[in-house]
Order: C-alpha cells, then structure tokens, then sequence
C-alpha cells in the first residue's frame, strides 16, 4: 500500500510537470490551474525531500518546477505542530553565500526576509511539523518565506523565546543554508521581501535577539573552518 501511495505520487508529479511545461509553452496565463494539481501535502512528501537530497544542484530545477512551487500554499493551521513540554518547536535557517568583494577574501553575505506582520527583517523560520525532519522544516520554511534552495548544513544550537503575538514559551533551532539557488516564484512572494546583507546590516535590522546569537554562532563556526583551511595549507 505504501509503494502505491509513492508511485501515485511520483505518477502525479510526472504529469503535472508535464502539463505545467506543454501550458507554460502556450500561454504562462494559463499555468494557474496547475495549483489544483499540486497539493501542499505532495510538495511536503516528494518535492521537499527531492530538494533536501545532496545530489540536487542548482541546474537541476527546471524554471516549470519553480512555477510549480510559486503555486504551493504555505502550511497554516497548528493541527501538526511539535510541542515539547507546553514550548511550541520552531525551525528557521539563516542562508548565507560568500560575495567577492575583488580581494583574495569572500565576504560572508546572509538573506533576510521581511515579516508578514509588523516591521523588521528576520530570517526564515516556521513550526516544525509532526510529518518532517527538522531539517526537511527548515529547508521548506526557507523555500516558502524566502524563496532559495540550497544545503541544510548542521544545527547551530537550540534557543528559548517568547513571542509577541502568543503567551507560549517557543524553542527554537537555527540552521544555515548554504544558498545555491534563489527562485524567481516562491509562494510567499507577494507577502515578503527579500534581501542580502552583511552580517552587521543583518544584526542591525533583526529585532530578535536569538537570531542574532544564531548568526553569532554562524560567523564564529565560518571564521573556524577557514583557519583549519589555512592551516591545512602550511
């Protein structure tokens, strides 16, 4: 019965691409049905776990898929929320590439995206969700708010904040995504903007503290790795 379910889904996916590239062709007007054909629970199981594989590089992501994506709704609802001890679990990612700056080092350059209420810029965070890994929910809150695709690499700790617009304590676990990636279509498009940065601008701009002890952790785990590289070179 499972491998029914997985080859329905991949049978699905198959003809909906198809039908997505034959009337983005014709008419990109014409694309919007496709929404009916791609579910947010088949993005979440075969889209989201393709994504999340090592093997996918950023020319493996055909601009039909993109369009596809833009049409995924955002998960809403608490119905599959983690909790752990009363405290809501929150998965967020802080992307991040290197820009040549002309001179032998790379800065280290970080997306932010604007909230959907209120004002500020934030890194891409959601609920981990009883149906995912946490990586596979920060790879998907990343795609959904911010609209980029790339590796999820190792947890950068774990963090304990109480938000504004609800009494409940939050736990909080921040990942960097190594960008490969930035779509032109993503389904929060019209509700957010995005923007690179350095880590200073991006430390200014967040109002939240653990995020920017998260980006602390980023930078000093960035500034390691390059002196165990230099050191491998003496």
């Amino acid at each position: 019965m499972l491998l029914s379910s997985h080859l329905l889904l991949s049978f699905n996916f198959i003809i909906t691409t198809l039908l997505c590239k034959h009337y983005s062709n014709n008419n990109n007007n014409k694309i919007s049905f496709m929404g009916l054909f791609l579910s947010r629970n088949l993005a979440c199981k075969f889209i989201y776990p393709f994504l999340f594989s090592k093997r996918v590089s950023k020319d493996l992501f055909p601009k039909q898929l993109e369009n596809m994506m833009s049409l995924v709704s955002p998960r809403t609802g608490r119905h599959l929320q983690r909790y752990d001890q009363g405290c809501r679990q929150v998965v967020g990612c802080i992307p991040y590439r290197y820009k040549n700056n002309g001179t032998k080092d790379k800065e280290l350059e970080v997306l932010v995206i604007s909230a959907q209420k209120g004002h500020g810029m934030q890194f891409p965070k959601g609920g981990w969700e009883i149906d995912e890994s946490m990586e596979q929910a920060a790879l998907r809150e990343t795609i959904e708010e911010a609209g980029v695709i790339g590796s999820v690499e190792n947890n950068l700790g774990k963090w304990y904040y109480k938000s504004k617009r609800q009494p409940i304590m939050h736990e909080g676990y921040m990942f960097p995504l190594l960008v490969k990636k930035e779509l032109d279509n993503w389904p929060e498009m019209n509700t957010r903007k995005r923007r690179w940065m350095t880590v200073a601008e991006a430390k200014e701009i967040c109002p939240y503290p653990w995020m920017k002890e998260a980006l602390d952790v980023l930078v000093m785990r960035q500034n390691q790795l390059q002196k165990d590289v230099d050191m491998s070179r003496l």
